[in-house]
């Protein structure tokens, strides 16, 4: 979607309170920051905030966008200040180069050139600067283009399990879309007239010196191309109202906590049968009392007796909503072993399941008596030989 006009002319970085040589995740963070405060729905009646919360929604969607980033920089540097840069630095028209630039890109004769093709430029200014503001490559008047709808992005917190196996979800989100008292038309009784200024285009032309003019939105009609006769009293004239709708969002098996999802189409509505925007979904995941998460596999940690570390054996070791597996516990394992059980992790993309990571805690009794001290004391005796510490002190004796 190209950048219209007037966007140029504003400063998006300031808008958004990031430096030009801002990251992508410093965008983010600055976006999502201000949303939360100027959000409508934590608003409610402020027109200033609407209207921050628009300015905010407009910069996030170019400067988010590598490519539209891209041509806002660089249409920035070139309109910026209400006119084309010339190399020595004055605005065409006003200064710089004593030179026409329609005799550089077009409109001169001799040279070597034809008419409106000097040089290897061939179809003019127009072909040069024409994609910039949509404009046709004779660079004379503009076709008002279908508008695509803004990104809206919206918050989930799921429980473990529901990240896990994935969850449909209730979203109750607030964008801007066609007016439904009066059907997006502006006008009450649903017959807008066409704006005179801009015979329905929705831009008008003025010119930018050297040859060549520059389009704006138009101010009467306020770029729609219509003007309503009679304004309908929800939109303004508008044509466009704030709606709020409730949308049951499926989160993917497998999500993780601050995962943002894309879902296509699903954000504001378009307008003059342009397409929706996108809804992104940040996720945020609660924690479990039992289980962890390490990439597609699942973590538990499983006390073990002294004797069952020792002597090995079977032991029993839950999993997330399924029955308990049996793992088998090697003789002599020491305490913070990790054994594996394949296939009870999360669900990954592909379909199949990672692993459920087992660590081995060895319990030791608060409090021994009876045969149980008796028969520890008879073994502190069987084993006074051997020292698990001895290898300790060699190597730090060794360093």
């Amino acid at each position: 979607m190209s950048i219209s006009r007037d966007l140029y002319e504003k400063d998006l970085y300031k808008v958004l309170g990031v430096p030009k040589d801002a990251t992508e995740a410093e965008i983010k963070k600055a976006y999502r920051k201000l949303a939360r405060e100027f959000h409508p729905d934590a608003n409610k009646g402020d027109a200033k905030a609407e209207e921050r919360f628009k300015e905010i929604s407009e910069a996030n969607d170019v400067l988010s966008d590598p490519k539209r980033r891209k041509e806002y920089d660089e249409g920035r540097a070139l309109f910026g200040n209400g006119g084309l840069r010339s190399p020595g630095g004055g605005a065409a028209g006003q200064g710089g180069f004593g030179f026409d630039l329609g005799d550089l890109f077009g409109g001169a004769q001799g040279g070597g050139g034809q008419s409106g093709q000097a040089g290897g430029f061939g179809g003019g200014l127009g072909d040069v600067f024409g994609g910039l503001f949509n404009r046709g490559a004779g660079g004379t008047g503009t076709r008002v283009q279908p508008r695509r709808g803004q990104d809206i992005e919206s918050e989930v917190t799921l429980s473990f399990t529901e990240a896990v196996d994935g969850a449909t979800v209730p979203l109750r989100m607030s964008s801007q879309a066609p007016c439904k008292v009066c059907s997006g038309t502006g006008d009450k009784n649903g017959t807008p007239r066409v704006c005179p200024t801009c015979v329905g285009t929705g831009q008008v032309s003025r010119g930018g010196g050297g040859g060549f003019s520059l389009t704006d939105p138009c101010v009467d009609c306020k770029g729609r191309g219509l003007i309503a006769q009679d304004p309908c009293d929800v939109c303004k004239g508008s044509g466009r109202a704030r709606s709020s709708r409730t949308m049951q969002v499926r989160i993917p098996a497998g999500v993780t906590d601050n995962q943002r999802i894309r879902l296509r189409g699903k954000g504001a509505p378009g307008e003059r049968g342009g397409p929706a925007g996108d809804l992104y979904v940040v996720v945020h995941v609660d924690k479990h009392p039992v289980f962890g998460r390490k990439d597609d596999n699942l973590t538990v940690t499983v006390p073990v007796s002294y004797p069952e570390a020792a002597l090995g054996g079977e032991i029993k070791v839950p999993t997330l909503g399924g029955p308990p597996v049996t793992l088998k516990l090697p003789p002599g394992t020491p305490n913070g072993r990790t054994l594996r059980a394949r296939g009870k992790g999360a669900l990954r993309k592909d379909g199949s399941h990672g692993d459920l990571l087992v660590t081995v805690e060895v319990a030791v009794p608060e409090k021994i008596e009876g045969k149980a001290l008796d028969a520890l004391e008879s073994y502190r005796e069987a084993t006074a030989d051997f020292d698990p510490r001895a290898e300790l002190f060699k190597a730090a004796k060794g360093a």
